[in-house]
């Protein structure tokens, strides 16, 4: 009879206890770990706020800016709700942020510099030139753009532009393109395409190779698909969301080189300095004497930056930043008046450009630094990312804080530059699938309802981490229970309420949301569309479809396809064999000699194929693409091609 009572006293303490909270409301431990954030932070300190501000001139008129079909590109309102004190649902740092990243407008830095706010993640400045506009980072879609253009010669005059400046390789500073300027302008010369030396390289190798598992990563990120409010999305700290719409790309029409250099454009001197491999891989800076004015791009912001990014991208070189920005401030730090960046809003004074760039380069160097003296005595990746702290200064410069990037992330980042993944434990060298693990999981605490009381449990505790733990590895172990996906999605919830980083409330709010309604999301960016895809260079296309050859589908024994595009003037050949498929750029036009298959087409019809406008057969009816050799080896190619999966499954398996 003991026995008895106490296997039954076992189960009923293992059966859960009650049904998950409700949605939106935050726990005692939630509102506890935000109070103290609030204590411990100069949280209502107004300087950030009047720099914010200062220069205003005017706003994008009417509340919402469309795209050309209609759609809403950005909507002015939708942030109106960020004022007063912080919810208890939300971080009151971030919610700081949030404040001074919707703040939005036409702003004067200096006579002759402006810029476009609070209209898009990114800010678009405009200098003006002799006879026209020189823009810098022309935003995310070209709606935002065309918008903040227009405003500016309502507001200062009507002027041409001139010259387009991409200070880096990531869309949200050069996909507005289309908004600025003409692409006959562009082709005839009337305006110049200033960018890094490597930039359309970096640019397509994130927008296009990697860009269906980025896309999906970047709603994630950047939260696109939640709503806009006190218990979703209220900012990315980097800026406040992505404007809607079709990224553009158009290649460079001037490069600037790996060591820098001074180039006058539209009578302004620009001293360009390079800055790749910090914030991306192809970047620059600019400093403009006339202004006294340091363009500092995205390497030097009013936020710590990811080290690597969530959406994915390659890990950033932390000791060669910290350096860039230390050349910055020993080049330009006494020289300027006033520092600008591609985010958030300027810093005036010589002496507080000079303490913004200290500080920054010093967040780049302590995370760097203090991981490695970590790693260096034997502790592993999520140690030091437990231990790493922040630095003194961190406490009073906002702009060091965790709103974009974070200590905890970055210092493992830092890792894997140096390390790669494994952390030397060889029970994690090989470990076993998720799936496969969790299902082991939950058998050894008992079957679902024991891992289900024991996550109840850390929930109830305000342990919320563990508690993330246990419930997904039931959600993995068994996707049917939905029991476990509603404790595992109230139990992101919390996690996401107190994130200080608007990307860490943004992955956890989505994971959240798609536990509970579904995986049916949508991008509200494209990368993948007809003007970049149209945009960059053949072989670099070919490099893409490459990553879609899938070798169990492969059809024949292979064979050389050659590609002619007469529009381009560009050749590929197809090396096709069972398991790889290997583009080659030619540097002539093709003809038999040498491949197996040739095909002749203009690259706009290729791209429409591609993206599944038209056929193949009818191309061919209507001799618009021209082959010969052996058809059935580009069968086999387009055959042995996968189908990308934009919208595949992340918080169950």
């Amino acid at each position: 009879m003991k026995k008895s009572a106490i296997l039954i006293a076992a189960l009923i303490s293992a059966a859960p206890l009650s049904a998950a909270p409700p949605e939106g409301i935050a726990t005692e431990a939630t509102k506890a770990a935000n109070a103290r954030v609030a204590a411990e932070l100069p949280i209502a300190d107004q300087k950030d706020f009047e720099n914010a501000n200062r220069g205003f001139l005017a706003k994008i008129p009417g509340d919402k800016i469309l795209n050309a079909d209609g759609s809403v590109a950005w909507d002015s309102r939708q942030f109106d709700f960020v004022e007063g004190a912080a919810p208890d649902t939300v971080n009151p740092s971030l919610w700081r942020q949030a404040k001074l990243n919707s703040i939005h407008g036409l702003f004067e830095v200096v006579p002759g510099i402006y810029q476009i706010r609070g209209y898009d993640l990114a800010q678009m400045t405009l200098i003006a030139g002799k006879t026209g506009w020189i823009i810098v980072d022309p935003l995310t879609t070209p709606a935002p753009a065309k918008a903040g253009l227009a405003l500016a010669n309502k507001t200062l005059g009507e002027r041409p532009v001139v010259a387009v400046i991409f200070t880096h390789s990531h869309g949200d500073h050069f996909g507005g393109i289309a908004g600025v300027a003409a692409p006959e302008d562009i082709q005839s010369g009337k305006i110049q395409i200033i960018a890094p030396h490597g930039f359309l390289a970096e640019s397509v190798g994130e927008s296009v190779i990697a860009g269906t598992a980025m896309n999906r990563r970047v709603q994630y990120q950047f939260g696109t698909a939640l709503p806009v409010g006190k218990t979703g999305h209220v900012g990315g700290g980097l800026g406040q969301k992505l404007s809607s719409g079709d990224i553009s790309l158009v290649p460079p029409t001037r490069s600037i080189s790996k060591d820098g250099e001074t180039l006058v454009v539209d009578g302004i001197t620009f001293d360009f300095m390079d800055a790749g491999e910090t914030e991306a891989p192809a970047e620059m800076i600019f400093y403009l004497p006339q202004f006294r004015a340091l363009h500092s791009a995205e390497v030097a912001t009013r936020t710590f930056h990811n080290v690597l990014t969530p959406r994915g991208a390659l890990v950033r070189d932390t000791l060669k930043w910290s350096k860039v920005i230390d050349a910055m401030l020993a080049r330009y730090g006494d020289k300027s008046d006033v520092m600008l960046a591609s985010h958030h809003w300027p810093t005036w004074g010589p002496d507080n450009v000079q303490t913004a760039l200290k500080n920054q380069r010093g967040i780049y160097r302590y995370v760097h630094d203090q991981t490695m003296r970590q790693a260096n005595q034997g502790a592993t990746m999520d140690e030091i990312a437990e231990n790493i702290g922040e630095p003194d200064f961190a406490k009073t410069d906002f702009g060091v804080r965790d709103y974009y990037g974070t200590l905890n992330h970055n210092s493992k980042a830092v890792y894997q530059r140096y390390f790669g993944w494994w952390d030397v434990v060889p029970a994690h060298y090989h470990e076993l699938p998720p799936v496969e693990a969790s299902k082991k999981y939950v058998a050894a605490m008992g079957g679902t309802d024991r891992a289900l009381a024991v996550g109840e449990k850390a929930f109830n505790e305000g342990d919320y981490r563990w508690a993330a733990t246990v419930f997904n590895h039931i959600v993995f172990a068994d996707p049917t229970s939905e029991a476990a996906k509603k404790w595992l999605a109230s139990t992101y919830e919390q996690l996401g309420f107190q994130a200080e980083a608007g990307s860490w409330r943004n992955i956890y709010l989505v994971g959240a949301r798609e536990l509970r309604e579904g995986n049916n999301s949508k991008n509200s960016i494209s990368s993948a569309n007809a003007k970049v895809l149209s945009g960059i260079p053949a072989v670099d296309l070919f490099d893409a479809m490459a990553t879609r050859f899938n070798p169990a589908k492969m059809q024949g024994d292979g064979g050389i396809i050659r590609f002619w595009f007469p529009d381009r003037q560009e050749a590929v050949s197809i090396d096709l064999g069972k398991s790889v498929m290997f583009p080659r750029r030619e540097d002539y036009a093709i003809t038999r000699e040498g491949s197996d298959t040739q095909i002749t087409i203009s690259r706009d019809l290729f791209t429409r194929l591609l993206m599944r406008k038209v056929t193949a057969p009818e191309l061919i009816r209507d001799k618009e693409m021209l082959i010969s050799g052996n058809t059935a080896l580009l069968a086999a190619m387009f055959g042995a091609l996968d189908e990308v999966n934009p919208q595949f499954d992340i918080v169950t398996p």
